[in-house]
C-alpha cells in the first residue's frame, strides 16, 4: 500500500494556479487585495483540479505513548494520553468543543496507548503495541511496525474521502510525543536539537536541558537515515505520528487537501515528505505553534503558517480554527460577483 500511495503523488503542473488566480482577479475587488485568503483559494483549486470547496471536513487525532517518557522528558504522567482519549471520547477536550463549531468529523484511534482503554464506537483500534520502546536505549519500533502505522493511518484517511471528506487536518495525542518530535525534525532538516525542542507540556529549565540530552542520545544510539521516512520514524518516531504520516500521503494521492496542525504534525509531514517529496504541495500550515522545532520544520517544508495564536495544545485544535478560514477562501472564491457580473466598472487601462 505504501508504495502505490508514494507512486500515486505528484507535483502539479506548473501552471496550474493561472486559471484560479484568473478567476479571483475578475472579482470585484483589486487584485491581490484579499491577502492570503487568495492564496488559500488558489492552492485549494490546485490541490482539487477544480472548484476549491471545504464542506466535509474531517479531523484525525490519532494517539500512543512513547517509552522515552521513561528518561523524564515530560511534565505529566504517561496515564494522561489514556485518559485525554477518554477525554476525546466523551466529547470534552478542546479539539471536540472547535470541531463541533466548525462541523467537522473527528476520528479518535489508538495507536498504541500503554494503559487500557474502555470499548467504544467511537474509538478506532489502529495500534501495534502498547507505546513504542525508549528511544533513548533502542529503535522506537521496528520498520515493520512503521510501515504499519503508516499504513493504517492512510486507510483512516481513504476510508473518510470515500465518505466525502475534503478537507483532512491532522491532530494527536502522546505524553513525550514533542520528544520524538524534536529527534525527527533534527534528523531530516540537520538542525541541531538544542534548537528545535521545546519546553512541550511545561517542562522547567533542568527539564528541557535533560530533554535535549536525551534527543542526542536517541540520535546517536540510533543513526537514523536523514533520506529514509520509515527509518527515520522507526529509530526515534511514535506510532501515532507515523499514523498521521499515512494521513498526509493519503491526502496527496488522493488530491484532497491536509491541514497539518502543530510540531507533532509538522513532524509528520517530515516523514511523509521525505516518502514523498511532492506530498508538501498538499499541505496547509494552519498555524504557527509555540514549539521552537515548529518553525524549522515548516521552513523545511517550505510552508508558512496562516494564524499565530501561541497556540500549544496539539489535539489537532489549530487545524480546526483553520477549517473556518479554509472555508471563507473556498466562499470567496465560489460566491463573489465578477465586475461583469456586479455591473461595476473594473481597474482602468493604462
Amino acid at each position: 500500500m505504501l508504495s502505490k500511495l508514494r507512486d500515486a503523488i505528484a507535483a502539479p503542473a506548473t501552471d496550474a494556479g493561472a486559471t484560479a488566480q484568473r478567476h479571483l482577479d475578475f472579482l470585484t475587488k483589486p487584485p491581490g487585495s484579499l491577502g492570503r485568503l487568495e492564496e488559500i483559494a488558489v492552492r485549494l483549486a490546485i490541490i482539487r483540479t477544480g472548484t476549491p470547496r471545504v464542506e466535509q471536513p474531517a479531523i484525525f487525532v490519532f494517539a500512543a505513548d512513547h517509552g522515552v517518557v521513561a528518561e523524564g522528558v515530560s511534565a505529566y504522567p504517561q496515564i494522561v494520553t489514556a485518559q485525554m482519549v477518554e477525554n476525546f471520547l466523551a466529547g470534552g477536550a478542546a479539539i471536540n468543543v472547535l470541531a463541533r463549531q466548525a462541523a467537522a468529523r473527528v476520528v479518535v484511534a489508538d495507536f498504541g496507548v500503554a494503559s487500557p482503554l474502555p470499548r467504544s464506537p467511537g474509538l478506532v483500534d489502529c495500534a501495534v503495541a502498547r507505546g513504542s520502546a525508549n528511544m533513548a536505549r533502542g529503535p522506537a519500533m521496528t520498520a515493520a511496525q512503521a510501515i504499519a502505522t503508516i499504513e493504517r493511518g492512510a486507510t483512516l484517511a481513504e476510508a473518510a474521502i470515500d465518505d466525502g471528506a475534503d478537507l483532512l487536518v491532522t491532530g494527536e495525542m502522546g505524553i513525550g510525543n514533542t520528544t520524538a518530535a524534536s529527534a525527527i525534525t533534527a534528523v531530516v532538516t540537520g538542525a541541531d536539537p538544542a534548537a528545535v525542542t521545546g519546553h512541550g507540556t511545561g517542562v522547567d529549565e533542568d527539564g528541557w536541558r535533560r530533554k535535549v540530552e536525551v534527543v542526542r542520545r536517541a540520535l546517536a544510539v540510533n543513526r537514523p537515515d536523514a533520506g529514509d521516512g520509515v527509518d527515520v520514524l522507526a529509530r526515534v518516531g511514535g506510532f501515532e505520528i507515523g499514523g498521521l504520516a499515512g494521513v498526509i500521503l493519503a491526502g496527496a494521492a488522493h488530491r484532497v487537501p491536509v491541514v497539518l496542525d502543530g510540531f507533532i504534525t509538522a513532524a509528520a509531514a517530515l516523514v511523509a515528505t521525505t516518502l514523498a517529496p511532492n506530498a508538501r504541495h498538499a499541505l496547509f500550515a494552519s498555524h504557527r505553534s509555540a514549539e521552537p522545532g515548529h518553525a524549522i520544520a515548516l521552513a523545511h517544508l517550505v510552508l508558512e503558517p496562516y494564524l499565530d495564536l501561541r497556540l500549544r495544545l496539539g489535539e489537532g485544535t489549530g487545524g480546526a480554527l483553520f477549517i473556518h478560514v479554509a472555508r471563507a477562501a473556498a466562499a470567496i472564491y465560489n460566491e463573489m460577483a465578477t465586475f461583469k457580473s456586479a455591473g461595476v466598472s473594473g481597474p482602468v487601462e493604462p
